[in-house]
């Protein structure tokens, strides 16, 4: 049987200098205990952190971001050199780890989004605007009030809660043809800009005056059927007719009647309704149009142009979704904006001639239609009135200013209470599908 052998004893008689293994040296030890070299900005944890998520913050598992509240993957102190890195038994490099965190559902968001609390909302929709990029709705809530949690919609959709975004676009919106605003006439370089006014000043121009007054009457009207104020029936529903009635619409200065009043010196302002009604909506309004001003002496005259789009009634002329101009080649051109105000013009002169009981029953005016010749015209007139109103605009009596209007009545109907005529004005609301644009 082999005898014993005392190691230390061997180990004792070996030569100080013939030894193997590490050489102890201060780098590695402290205090004689060996350690592993490791850096500062390395915080205490645990051996293995199985719960840290491998992909960066934003998500896309990019480059991962390296702030406080982020820990590597790897272990503490191995970008420096491990003293006791000893190498593996086996190759690891395909070796993984099943996740156990729990993947909440979430909502998925526009491209490029990113969804933070707060909202600083705007105009714009939080800090993204209708030209795209990113949209990120920062902490806060100025200008646009508070908001609940930041918007989404990388192109300029929702920027906040506190606040409209941009147009967020549709399906093929980049190719429907673009609104076009052309002028209604020609700027020319050598015009003389006399004034401009904003629209915020124009909408705030008001000007209190006294009741006007009728200074003449001319015209006839037919009473209005009071059948077509009733829920229609289904199957007895009454569908638009045309009535071939005569109709005008004469510009100021060539009305006869404005004419004679003129030179009796009755007002220094003369107009129609209709313009006077398109420079009040001058704010609101979005197509071109254009007022031909002509003075003569101390006579102002507010004209039209023949044929221009003051005789035309506009269709969703403001609203979000406006007809847009058919492009070249597209079939669709009943939807455009030219094609809807004449249909629409067409309807408002059809109805208004339908809706009256044409017969024995009429109001005559003082006097007979100004336009209206017997001899030329082979329709006959329609059922209409056309009242000369003075308004008086003078702000001093040492300047006195009036106006004078010329107005149109449609119809006439008896009070239910009182049986007096009263005058009507008979208009139709046209509209149209916006979705089939």
């Amino acid at each position: 049987m082999a005898q014993n052998v005392d190691w230390v004893t061997l180990v004792e008689n070996c030569p100080a200098g013939d030894g193997w293994g590490p050489s102890v040296t201060s780098d590695t030890t402290l205090n004689g205990v060996p350690y592993a070299p490791f850096s500062k900005g390395d915080k205490l944890g645990r051996m293995a952190d199985w719960t840290a998520d491998g992909k960066g913050q934003d998500g896309r598992g990019g480059r991962q971001q390296y702030n406080r509240n982020y820990r590597d993957q790897q272990v503490y102190g191995a970008s420096h050199a491990v003293t006791f890195n000893a190498p593996p038994a086996e190759d690891e490099s395909s070796f993984s780890v099943v996740s156990n965190t729990r993947d909440s559902t979430k909502t998925r968001y526009g491209r490029g989004a990113v969804f933070t609390r707060g909202g600083r909302g705007g105009a714009r929709g939080g800090r993204g605007d209708a030209r795209g990029g990113r949209t990120t709705a920062t902490r806060g809530g100025a200008a646009g009030g508070r908001g609940g949690y930041g918007g989404f919609d990388s192109r300029g959709g929702r920027g906040g809660a506190g606040g409209r975004g941009g147009r967020r676009f549709g399906w093929k919106d980049y190719d429907k043809p673009a609104r076009n605003r052309d002028a209604s006439i020609n700027i020319r370089p050598d015009w003389k800009m006399l004034e401009e006014i904003d629209f915020n000043r124009l909408a705030k121009l008001n000007l209190e005056t006294d009741e006007g007054e009728d200074v003449d009457s001319y015209g006839f009207l037919y009473y209005y059927d009071r059948s077509y104020d009733k829920a229609p029936v289904k199957n007895a529903e009454k569908k638009l007719t045309a009535i071939d009635r005569a109709a005008y619409n004469v510009t100021t200065s060539s009305d006869p009647v404005i004419q004679e009043l003129a030179e009796k010196d009755e007002a220094q302002i003369f107009a129609t309704d209709s313009i006077l009604s398109m420079i009040m909506c001058a704010p609101r309004s979005v197509y071109s149009w254009d007022v031909v001003i002509v003075r003569q002496g101390n006579k102002i005259f507010l004209d039209k142009r023949d044929n221009a789009a003051l005789d035309m009634v506009t269709v969703n002329e403001n609203a979000a979704d406006a007809p847009l101009e058919a492009s070249e080649g597209s079939k669709d051109t009943v939807n455009q904006p030219s094609a809807l105000a004449e249909e629409a013009t067409y309807i408002n002169h059809n109805f208004a001639n339908q809706v009256v009981l044409e017969g024995n029953s009429k109001v005559d005016m003082p006097n007979s239609n100004p336009f209206y010749n017997a001899s030329e015209d082979t329709d006959p007139p329609a059922s209409k009135a056309y009242k000369y109103r003075r308004f008086d605009l003078s702000t001093s009596d040492e300047e006195p200013v009036h106006l004078i209007v010329r107005t149109e009545v449609d119809a006439v109907q008896k009070n239910a209470i009182s049986g007096e005529d009263q005058y009507l004005t008979v208009k139709a609301l046209n509209e149209f599908d916006s979705k089939a644009q």
